[in-house]
């Protein structure tokens, strides 16, 4: 059995000889050339023998898109450093676009690259960031002033989130285009309790994930709805038109890996905990925790995967131990 052929069960909700499994976090020096980050994530996929590769572009490239800028910070611990942000003001969502679409191009290349070199038994998916999550990076990552803003101002901030949905739609048909076999479309935070209540979410902002995602291509068949953060309303899960569902089951709040295969109706992606024992180890309990989600769910429609990206500071021998508990 091949990597294809075990991700392809999994999103049948059954499970081949065993559950697939993957990993990604940012490598920030390498995220800066596209030549680059294809050559360090094609290394890490062979490495570690992931079944499928979350595509990791530098998370600054949606916001550099419209108009952001973004230095690197010149250490492989640290992400690129804010220089300006494109909506400094209430008014400057009247001039959102695409000012520089090459951040996003280059993404395209650098997936395709990996794609190739991958080839087509192990499916490569292009992470792309939901429209309100971009909205949050364009005014300087602020969650609480984009909900805020959107609540108040409706009329000025909803059509800017539009312009940016359209941009995302040809971004993930270029990157399925170029290879890829989905995306990986990930909203940071907002489906949170914390963020705002789900009424609010459903009337605003669920329309535009669901435009985004229903404008994939046809030929876009592993395709991945990552809800961030802690207290998730997930029964939002139900209504994002994709294969997967990905969270981290280790946040406050959120449900079990079974209990989001309940409530979603969908296979599931995760249950290593990114900022526990993947971070720290020891081997010993990553492989446990792995057997642990397994169990969890008896494999099937499952995505052996971390919650979220793991941290660069996190070590190779705990990753290699996720890919042994999973073979085993």
């Amino acid at each position: 059995m091949n990597s294809r052929g075990r991700v392809e069960a999994a999103l049948d909700l059954g499970v081949a000889d065993r559950p697939p499994v993957g990993a990604w976090g940012h490598t920030y020096r390498e995220e800066w050339s596209p030549e680059d980050l294809a050559r360090v994530t094609v290394e890490r996929a062979r490495q570690f023998g992931w079944d499928f590769v979350k595509f990791q572009p530098r998370a600054t490239c949606f916001a550099e898109a419209f108009g952001s800028v973004y230095k690197p910070a010149g250490h492989r611990l640290k992400g690129p450093v804010p220089v300006s942000f494109a909506v400094p003001d209430l008014d400057a969502w009247h001039t959102v676009s695409a000012t520089n679409p090459k951040a996003l191009y280059d993404q395209v290349e650098s997936i395709g690259m990996v794609a190739r070199e991958l080839g087509p038994d192990v499916p490569v998916i292009q992470t792309v960031f939901s429209p309100i999550t971009v909205a949050g990076y364009l005014v300087g990552k602020s969650k609480s002033r984009v909900v805020r803003e959107l609540r108040k101002h409706p009329d000025v901030v909803r059509p800017a989130l539009e312009r940016i949905a359209e941009v995302l739609v040809d971004f993930s048909k270029r990157s399925v285009k170029a290879g890829a076999a989905g995306v990986f479309y990930a909203i940071s935070g907002y489906t949170s309790k914390d963020a705002m209540p789900e009424s609010v979410y459903r009337e605003l902002v669920l329309p535009l994930d669901v435009s985004v995602l229903k404008q994939l291509p046809t030929e876009a068949w592993f395709n991945a709805v990552h809800m961030c953060g802690s207290n998730l309303q997930f029964g939002l899960s139900r209504d994002m038109p994709a294969q997967v569902i990905s969270w981290s089951v280790h946040n406050q709040g959120n449900p079990t890996l079974a209990e989001g295969q309940t409530i979603s109706g969908r296979t599931v992606m995760g249950g290593l905990g990114q900022r526990g024992s993947l971070l720290y180890g020891p081997p010993a309990e990553v492989e446990a925790e792995a057997r642990r989600a397994v169990a969890e769910t008896g494999g099937r429609g499952l995505l052996l995967a971390p919650g979220c990206s793991v941290p660069t500071r996190a070590r190779d021998v705990n990753l290699a131990a996720m890919a042994a508990a999973a073979a085993a």
